[in-house]
């Protein structure tokens, strides 16, 4: 667990110095990761399998809106992207943890948040 964290810190590190401590929950194989905003609200959630990032993680400004979406197979980076800066989305493609493709794209709607 203690690894997990120090992977977790390290690999995270979008700015989300948070005072709250980190929740981790078992759940079957795979560890759910939660961290905090220091205001409270979750800044990004996830989860690890053996110690690595695996399957989807979402991050959430201190507003709790989502601002970033994707997903890690065994740490890596894999699949699309979504990125949200104001109206902007961005799409970002990952092969092999490298951005194989970037593409902009103006929202209409609002982002909902799933918590």
């Amino acid at each position: 667990m203690k690894k997990t964290l120090i992977i977790a810190m390290l690999v995270l590190s979008f700015g989300t110095y948070a005072q709250i401590d980190p929740t981790f929950e078992q759940e079957g194989n795979k560890v759910k990761a939660t961290y905090f905003h220091t205001n409270g609200e979750i800044a990004q959630q996830g989860y690890f399998l053996n110690e690595k990032l695996q399957g989807a993680w979402k991050m959430f400004n201190e507003k709790g809106d989502k601002i970033a979406m994707g997903n890690y197979d065994y740490g890596v980076k894999t699949g699309k992207w979504l990125f949200w800066e104001g109206d902007i989305k961005k799409e970002v493609n990952f092969d092999n943890n490298r951005i194989a493709s970037v593409t902009n794209a103006k929202t209409i709607e609002p982002v909902t948040v799933n918590k």
